[in-house]
């Protein structure tokens, strides 16, 4: 892993080292950025040079389970006198994450992001994944599963909690048709995700820089696999706990019943678009600005990929630093997304696209953080995030700068079949507190529990949830 970065990282440099000559000759006025200047307070803490943060990549999440392995940043910032060094989170990064986790899930992943480059208006993004996820959740692609939980083998007999429900798909039930006598439902909201993806994504400031219009392209090819006759805990209302092959899952029988499609996976083909609005003064950490964006993904036969659908997001974030305290920052996020296509493969339902990042559908570290992920899944959704950043304490330890800030939190959001029918019934909430440590400004660490009538959840890793 160290020497592919190392790699990688000798390949990019010289094209940080022509970005910064190229700035220097003023071939562009730079008036496009201005507005995006980094406040004071912040610009005095920002580190000059190349250099990496490389942690041990120590995660945790509900469903895929502790992870560990490494993330790495390679981050070229430049000079102080470089004219782009108040108005830019860096010149350049290379990201490198590698981790397993212990529901033997695994991941590769590298990501180059140019600014400006070579001190244009022009921004580079290339993105390349390798992974298998055999935790994948799945309750349904219908509103319906804004109701309480159910036993994919059961449809009658719901739970409020998660913990019971968790109780209940492990106890042993006898087998319906093409089922052991006796079975477990322990594994039957979950599947496993094998992915390789390739996306290469470029965008053009407009103006005064506060617009930018991006297109991209993505090719993936995915793999699925559902878990029946898999050998699974179980309970034995008599005997305890015990082992038992697991029944039908609920993905395979909404397959089978012709609900979903895209089970068998295959080739995805798709081409990206967005237009955004973008005045963050930092864009890994912000203190002030906005950012709006109206994003696309289209996918057709006509361009190779085995699945027709078109998505869309309508995503709006709004950053304001508040008057008391050395950094107090007031968050918020709000988005309404919609896949187009009649027969859209399921796995598309799972994440809306965004130029920033997917947001996981409905459930999850990236919306609703007292809910697993996926747990609300339809075709259209609604989701609004708020956060108060409150910085607690800042230092420097051995040259690296450090800041400790607190980040209480209220997520809420609703699913529908049409986006027709989008409106302020049946929505879902959570609320919960974080804690985030800035690591040379660029590199922010999570630690979050969310709340909710159904679950209470801790996640953490790398970056602010939005």
């Amino acid at each position: 892993m160290k020497k592919l970065v190392s790699f990688i990282a000798t390949l990019a440099a010289p094209f940080a080292i022509e970005a910064q000559d190229s700035i220097l000759e003023k071939k562009d006025s730079l008036s496009f950025i201005k507005s995006k200047r980094m406040s004071d307070r912040d610009l005095a803490k920002k580190r000059e040079g190349t250099f990496i943060t490389g942690i041990p990549d120590i995660s945790s999440d509900p469903v895929t389970g502790f992870g560990f392995g490494v993330r790495t940043n390679v981050i070229w910032n430049g000079k102080r006198d470089n004219e782009l060094f108040a108005y830019t989170p860096y010149l350049m990064k290379l990201k490198a994450n590698a981790a397993y986790y212990t529901s033997n899930a695994r991941e590769l992943a590298l990501s180059l992001d140019i600014p400006y480059y070579k001190g244009t208006r022009w921004r580079f993004k290339i993105d390349f994944k390798a992974q298998q996820n055999p935790a994948n959740l799945y309750f349904g692609l219908t509103e319906k599963t804004l109701g309480d939980l159910h036993l994919p083998s059961d449809e009658n007999t719901t739970f409020s909690t998660y913990k019971e429900y968790d109780k209940a798909r492990k106890t042993l039930r006898p087998g319906g048709p093409g089922e052991a006598a006796l079975v477990t439902d322990a594994l039957s909201n979950r599947f496993r995700e094998t992915e390789y993806m390739l996306n290469l994504k470029a965008d053009y400031a407009l103006g005064n820089g506060k617009w930018r219009i991006m297109g991209g392209y993505e090719i993936q090819h995915l793999d699925y696999k559902t878990f029946e006759g898999t050998e699974a805990d179980a309970i034995d209302p008599v005997l305890g706990k015990t082992k038992a092959p697991n029944g039908t899952s609920l993905l395979r029988r909404d397959f089978e019943q012709g609900k979903i499609s895209g089970v068998n996976g295959g080739w995805v083909s798709i081409i990206q678009n967005a237009i955004i609005y973008d005045t963050r003064d930092f864009e890994p950490d912000p203190t002030k600005g906005v950012y709006f964006e109206i994003a696309n993904e289209y996918s057709s036969k006509f361009i190779g990929s085995q699945f027709d659908f078109d998505k869309l997001l309508i995503q709006a974030r709004y950053y304001q630093k508040l008057p008391f305290g050395p950094r107090t920052v007031l968050a918020g996020r709000v988005g309404v997304g919609n896949v187009f296509g009649k027969n859209a493969p399921f796995f598309e339902y799972q994440d809306q696209w965004s130029p920033e990042g997917s947001i996981n559908a409905m459930g999850g570290k990236a919306s609703l953080r007292g809910y697993r992920a996926n747990r609300f899944l339809a075709r259209s959704m609604w989701f609004t995030n708020f956060e108060l950043r409150t910085r607690l304490a800042e230092t420097t330890l051995w040259k690296q700068h450090l800041s400790f800030t607190i980040a209480p939190f209220f997520d809420m959001g609703t699913v529908r079949d049409r986006w027709q029918d989008l409106n302020f019934k049946n929505i879902k909430s959570s609320y919960g507190a974080g804690f985030r440590i800035g690591w040379n400004q660029s590199t922010v660490l999570y630690f979050d529990y969310g709340k909710s009538k159904e679950d209470g959840l801790f996640f953490f890793g790398i970056g602010q949830a939005f």
